[in-house]
């Protein structure tokens, strides 16, 4: 049996690359093909579990998020999940709460 790390090497010797997770494109558990790359899922990130990858995957289904808070509150991730997300790159650009400061 293949180790991840092979099965990696092996797909990238065909051709084949990988894409990092993304918030809007990245299904709860499985991997999706994207021409010659794969969409990895958000429970292949270290730290996020099957139910909040699940619970992202649905409270995308609502439309955009406004920021990080947002995006907390409308899956019910923990704030861990959240950073873990955040430390992937899953949420550049994005503010961390709804209000804008004027000052």
């Amino acid at each position: 049996m293949l180790t991840v790390l092979e099965l990696a090497l092996e797909m990238c010797e065909r051709g084949f690359r990988f894409q990092s997770v993304d918030l809007y494109h990245s299904d709860a558990t499985h991997f999706l093909v994207d021409g010659d790359s794969l969409i990895p899922p958000f429970n292949s990130l270290p730290g996020v579990g099957t139910n909040a990858a699940k619970a992202i995957a649905k409270a995308r289904e609502d439309g955009e998020f406004l920021s990080k808070e947002d995006l907390q509150k409308r899956a019910k991730i923990s704030k861990t999940v959240l950073e873990y997300l955040d430390g992937q790159g899953c949420l550049e650009g994005m503010p961390e709460a709804n209000q804008l400061s004027l000052f």
